[in-house]
């Protein structure tokens, strides 16, 4: 009896240390040029001399590190090294789920990451037709004439994508489309989730795509392309089995 009389109370203890330590640390995620002992004490709703001890503890650590002469602290090194540890492979999360609506449509599915101003393949299930779409594993694409790229687009803020559109139709010989045009249908993506590519970026191929962010705040995209004559009759299928997957991708993350 006397032993649970003695370690409750560290544990308590213990878990709310922890819990300081973590608030401390929150404080200081969007602060490159770091804080003083006396703002972290003011954002985190602790004594200075309690904010002083945990810090002086998650700098012999390295999850803090001294940001200026003057005392202030920001984020250390060590957290850059967990952050790592931690990242998650999209490709092997939600392969399987790729793997089904393959399986399902019976065409080609892509996976792809947006990389500044850009689409990158980063992995893909061939479907079962045989003549059927595929993308080589590292290959760009554009952003404003893919179903992925203008999916990945409609996240991104009205200030940067159109920058990012505005640049591809300037370096296009023959522009199919004006900005304005290519501006309203990311709107149209923003609404209803869902992005087309009709024979824009390659004649006789058609795309369906949807787009998500990760916890980190990359952007990945997923993208049905099939031949352009048997587009139009699965369409409405292929959006359908598009947005389940979605669901079961964010259900994973």
């Amino acid at each position: 009896m006397n032993v649970e009389t003695v370690e409750k109370p560290q544990t308590n203890q213990g878990v709310q240390v922890i819990s300081r330590a973590a608030d401390i640390l929150r404080a200081l995620k969007d602060q490159p040029k770091g804080l003083s002992l006396g703002q972290i004490a003011e954002r985190v709703g602790l004594p200075r001399s309690t904010v002083q001890r945990i810090i002086y503890a998650l700098q012999a650590e390295r999850f803090v590190m001294a940001s200026s002469a003057e005392g202030g602290f920001r984020l250390g090194p060590e957290i850059q090294s967990l952050a790592e540890a931690g990242r998650i492979n999209m490709a092997e999360v939600i392969r399987p789920v790729l793997a089904e609506l393959a399986k399902q449509t019976g065409e080609t599915v892509d996976l792809a990451v947006y990389r500044q101003d850009h689409m990158v393949f980063v992995d893909q299930v061939v479907g079962t037709h045989r003549l059927r779409t595929v993308s080589a594993v590292g290959e760009t694409f554009p952003l404003s004439t893919t179903a992925n790229g203008k999916a990945a687009l409609a996240l991104l803020s009205d200030d940067v994508a159109a920058a990012l559109i505005a640049r591809e139709l300037g370096g296009q010989e023959n522009k199919k489309r004006v900005l304005s045009d290519v501006i309203r249908e990311v709107e149209e993506i923003r609404e209803t989730g869902v992005a087309y590519d009709i024979n824009e970026h390659t004649d006789g191929i058609s795309a369906v795509g949807t787009a998500f962010k990760d916890v980190n705040g990359l952007i990945y995209a997923i993208s049905v392309p099939v031949p352009s004559h048997r587009f139009d009759g699965k369409r409405d299928k292929l959006r359908a089995a598009l947005v389940t997957a979605m669901d079961k991708v964010r259900a994973n993350l």
